[in-house]
């Protein structure tokens, strides 16, 4: 007799799951997020509303998560150490750059941010899974280079940080210019020139 064997949940909602964030990640791509519901994205991916929110609290939630399904990248976010912090910090601002000015990607990235600012839920996600990852390699990069002689034994690494990336998200936040190549070679120049600067205690020369 031929064995019958029973069918794997596992397996299951994993294809249930690849089906909505691959929906999730579709539709916001035709139509956008303001107009994608989580209705739509059940009926593209072919399961009920429940199935969706057995995992995720919010469209936002979802849609995040899409994202970050389509576009991970294998490994561990990493920074260049290549012993010139300046060329290692500039291709990072590039490549940053290049994704923010991406047109398929300007609207999503502007409705996430919606989210992230208005959603715990989203906003604890981003912070776990994107930002705190990014902004602790890039200590470990600023780290290396203080260690090294390339910063001032003092210098304070998170204020570094807030120097290289405050400025370009100000950027595109408020769509001042573009997010050129060479803007991001600038924003470390000036990032590092200020870190070199000494301090002057609030005081100044006669």
């Amino acid at each position: 007799m031929a064995r019958i064997t029973a069918p794997d949940p596992a397996r299951r909602n994993e294809r249930s799951r690849s089906a909505i964030l691959t929906a999730a990640y579709e539709l916001v791509a035709e139509i956008g997020f303001g107009k994608v519901t989580i209705e739509a994205i059940a009926t593209r991916a072919g399961v009920g509303k429940q199935t969706i929110y057995r995992w995720w609290p919010s469209k936002g939630a979802v849609v995040f998560d899409a994202f970050l399904a389509a576009n991970e990248h294998e490994g561990r976010i990493a920074l260049p150490d290549t012993g010139d912090l300046a060329a290692d910090l500039k291709t990072v601002l590039r490549l940053s750059s290049d994704e923010m000015s991406d047109p398929a990607l300007d609207r999503t990235y502007r409705a996430l941010s919606s989210e992230i600012l208005n959603d715990p839920v989203v906003q604890a996600e981003y912070r776990a899974r994107l930002l705190d990852p990014l902004l602790e390699v890039t200590r470990d990069r600023l780290r290396s280079a203080r260690e090294t002689g390339a910063l001032a034994p003092d210098t304070d690494l998170d204020f570094a940080v807030e120097l290289l990336y405050g400025p370009l998200n100000y950027r595109w936040i408020h769509q001042l210019g573009p997010l050129t190549h060479d803007h991001a070679d600038r924003l470390v120049d000036a990032t590092l020139r200020a870190l070199d600067r000494p301090a002057t205690n609030g005081t100044s020369a006669a």
